[in-house]
């Protein structure tokens, strides 16, 4: 980016004498706390709506945010990453990006608007235009409430973002339940998306305190589309792989098995990603500043793969052995048939966190270009599985998944080596597969638990199968490498309170 004089707003978020360390411990207290609070109410939305709607109303909304999701993409255009990645940022430079944020929004709401028959018609259900038109408010929205989150995010002012998401949360599931319950059906998540934006926009706005000003010419912000061009190109490719499984099942097998499909879906992937937003949140900004520091940065990559590895995983392993009954709790009977795609999707997810770091330093490092060429082979990769694991139905679409994300690890390590020097390859390699042993021997004993008292009821199984994982954990502090690991772990949350990072 080129050198500018940093703007004052942004500078409070790292002044006033508080060293990075304490501010990176506190987002990530408070990001936690909120994005907790949020992922609950994003389960309880899960549970209530399943037993609201039907199987083909949660089918037709993916449907519609399969591809919406994608003009989502371009909406953004990466500028909120280049906005917190840069070194410096004028505030002529954030009017300019907000300004930009806001016309793409209003040409992918066109874009929606007008393209919504030849979506339905690529689906095959006629049902979905008004649904995709009513959806393409969004992109304008949330186009304008972009460079105000960045803002956000880039000042480290973490509390007002989980005040944010948590409202935003509350009022779009409060305004779901009362559609739902009205009889609107699939219209009901339709309203929720539209509500949620708008509080996020509101909300922000007040939060950031700042009212951009009229684009001028002569701001230099060609460094912020070239970053974000690299970005929009890898998050079109990543979304194609994320949505490939969507767009499978809803064209070979219809609505309702990609409702059985998408509420398993919902329920991990969906809050896996939210729990690994709150440490995201900090590393990124913290990474990007650390991005010429050294051993420090690469110290602080490894301290954010334990922290996934240690928290978000061990849960994510339970998920894995103990499906059936997860899913008979959360979803009801009626969805039991989709416990081994909830299985096979948490194990994926457990890949996804472990090789997440990787994501962090391509973009606080700023080597998008990378990320790109990385993405492209691992969708690649994603979608010859999916198309394979289709021949054996919903289930086999699941184990390709599976399969495709456990293959993709390596192929970032490795576009990330080519990209920077001096990676500690192993380092990270051997803590994988550490985590991961340990993952699996958690999903093992909580899987058996589950058989073992197949006869006590559900909540039964699934508090002994919590147990047996955090037994097998425990058991692993006998383990040399792994009571090393949370001993760095401890170590490096105290040296950050101490403002020593």
């Amino acid at each position: 980016m080129e050198p500018r004089v940093e703007e004052s707003g942004l500078g409070e978020g790292l002044g006033q004498g508080q060293g990075l360390g304490r501010r990176a411990v506190h987002g990530a207290a408070v990001t936690v706390v909120g994005q907790g609070a949020k992922v609950l109410l994003q389960t309880l939305s899960v549970i209530i709506l399943a037993r609201l709607l039907s199987p083909s109303d949660y089918g037709l909304f993916a449907m519609v945010m399969a591809v919406a999701g994608v003009a989502e993409i371009f909406r953004d255009f990466g500028l909120s990453q280049a906005a917190v990645q840069a070194k410096t940022l004028s505030r002529e430079q954030r009017d300019q990006l907000f300004w930009i944020n806001t016309a793409i929004g209003v040409v992918l709401a066109l874009s929606v608007y007008f393209g919504a028959w030849l979506i339905a018609a690529f689906f095959r259900h006629d049902e979905l235009v008004p649904l995709i038109q009513a959806l393409s408010l969004v992109f304008l929205v949330n186009g304008a409430a972009t460079q105000f989150r960045a803002s956000l995010t880039r000042s480290l002012r973490f509390t007002a973002l989980a005040v944010i998401d948590f409202l935003s949360t509350v009022v779009g599931l409060a305004a779901a339940i009362a559609f739902a319950l009205s009889g609107f059906g699939v219209w009901s998540l339709v309203l929720q998306v539209l509500i949620s934006s708008l509080v996020v926009l509101l909300a922000s706005v007040i939060c950031s305190r700042w009212l951009p000003g009229r684009p001028r010419r002569g701001t230099q912000i060609g460094g912020f589309l070239r970053f974000g061009w690299h970005m929009v190109a890898t998050q079109v490719v990543t979304y194609v792989g994320n949505n490939a499984d969507t767009v499978t099942i809803g064209l070979v097998f219809g609505a309702a098995p990609l409702g059985n499909y998408n509420r398993p879906y919902q329920l991990v992937m969906n809050i896996a990603n939210q729990l690994r937003s709150p440490i995201s949140n900090v590393a990124i900004p913290v990474l990007s500043r650390l991005q010429d520091a050294g051993a420090k940065y690469w110290e602080f990559a490894r301290v954010g793969q334990l922290a996934l590895g240690y928290t978000l995983v061990a849960g994510l392993a339970v998920a894995t052995g103990a499906a059936v009954p997860i899913t008979d709790i959360l979803l009801g009977h009626e969805w039991v048939a989709s416990a081994p795609i909830l299985s096979m999707l948490s194990a994926a997810a457990i890949f996804q966190t472990l090789a997440y770091f990787g994501y962090w330093i391509y973009v606080s490092k700023g080597i998008t270009k990378a990320l790109f060429k990385f993405n492209l082979v691992g969708v690649g990769v994603k979608v010859v599985f999916l198309v394979v694991g289709a021949f054996w139905g919903v289930n086999g679409v699941a184990a390709g998944y599976l399969i495709s994300t456990f293959l993709k690890w390596p192929l970032s390590l490795y576009w990330i080596a080519r990209s920077v020097e001096q990676v500690p390859i192993r380092m990270f390699v051997t803590g994988f597969l550490r985590m991961s042993a340990l993952a699996g021997l958690g999903a093992a004993s909580a899987f058996l638990a589950t058989v073992l008292l197949a006869n006590q009821g559900r909540w039964a199984q699934v508090l002994v199968a919590m147990a047996a994982a955090v037994l097998v954990y425990a058991l692993g502090l006998f383990v040399p490498a792994v009571r090393r690991d949370v001993a760095d772990l401890l170590s490096a949350a105290s040296r950050l309170r101490k403002k020593q990072l």
